[in-house]
């Protein structure tokens, strides 16, 4: 940990308003670490020697508070704490920008692993990896089956008319992203568009629901589900075909995407549906179009990304094979719509 101020986080400041709004709480020097890896919202872990929490706040320089917005992750966690999802306790929520220059919310450290690879899981062997992604699955069926009226998120989101609202997102992002030429794409835009399901119940839905987004205990029990800017009510499916889209990632062979699937003992794709659909006893037989959906909104995030890449707006390695990642995507989102 270190004492200097991590960038975007003035620990002085945080200090004198913790001790103003919990007193008592913090008993000595606080210092800090930035976590790397993450893509949107920034994440500290401070610690004053004894204990230790987690602070999250905007990325630096945002102009949209709306889409990075602090109030909703806090009243989702804090809604979510007395239920069965595993999610970090909440502490505080800081709304005054003049704090620490934007606003942030305090929430409890939770020990854990992230599992970002098979090389992570191979070690544990596939009784316990099994044991791990199964633990997944069900903490999902869990998450749906939260009453969010009585957990007071019954104004959390519009369910209706969620999934055309989300196609016309992705498409509006693809057409601000585009450079080159993608072939398929608008096939498979028009495919989707032509046959949107009847959306089940709505439940909470994640938005980016998979492995390296909890924190897996020594016991292999699913300690906290962490990232829930994305969160919000609609249809509980597309959590799913995400998290069977990421599993995917062993037909596609991209290297910058998780590849947790691959590890010896981690269910394949029709043994994730499988499971899901007997515990939560939801009807999945439109899944494919939700699968194909899934692609679709991958292929435009990291289309989006070689976009900024392209036109010199990113700096760094990887780009490149990203930007050649974006096809297999495309391709494979065509090809699961074609199979109903």
């Amino acid at each position: 940990m270190s004492e200097a101020d991590p960038p975007g986080l003035d620990l002085r400041r945080l200090r004198a308003h913790l001790d103003r709004e919990l007193p008592g709480t913090v008993s000595g020097p606080l210092a800090a670490d930035i976590v790397e890896g993450g893509r949107s919202n920034l994440t500290y872990i401070v610690t004053d020697g004894a204990r230790r929490w987690v602070v999250r706040r905007p990325p630096l320089g945002h102009v949209l508070p709306t889409a990075h917005d602090m109030r909703r992750e806090f009243r989702v966690l804090s809604a979510l704490g007395p239920t069965t999802v595993p999610v970090p306790p909440t502490l505080l929520l800081c709304e005054d920008d003049a704090v620490i220059g934007a606003q942030f919310y305090v929430m409890d450290f939770v020990e854990g692993t992230p599992f970002r690879t098979k090389e992570q899981l191979e070690p544990l062997g596939a009784e316990r990896t099994r044991a791990i992604a199964d633990a997944l699955v069900d903490t999902l069926v869990d998450l749906h089956a939260v009453d969010y009226d009585s957990v007071g998120l019954g104004d959390f989101g519009r369910p209706a008319g969620f999934l055309e609202r989300q196609l016309r997102r992705w498409k509006k992002q693809l057409d601000a992203s585009r450079s080159r030429d993608l072939p398929g794409i608008e096939e498979l835009h028009e495919r989707l568009a032509a046959r949107i399901p009847v959306s089940p119940e709505p439940a909470i839905v994640h938005g980016d629901y998979r492995l390296d987004n909890v924190l897996v205990g020594t016991d292999d029990r699913i300690k906290a589900v962490l990232d829930w800017e994305m969160s919000t009510l609609g249809d509980p499916l597309t959590d799913l075909a995400l998290l069977v889209a990421y599993a995917e990632r062993r037909t596609l062979d991209l290297s910058f995407v998780s590849n947790v699937s691959a590890a010896p003992g981690y269910p394949g794709t029709d043994e994730l549906i499988d499971r899901y659909t007997r515990r939560s006893g939801r009807d999945v037989s439109a899944l494919n179009w939700y699968i194909g959906f899934a692609f679709f909104k991958l292929a435009v995030i990291l289309e989006g990304i070689y976009y900024r890449f392209s036109q010199g707006q990113t700096v760094g390695s990887g780009f490149e094979e990203i930007g050649a990642g974006v096809p297999p995507l495309v391709a494979h989102g065509n090809a699961t719509l074609k199979e109903d």
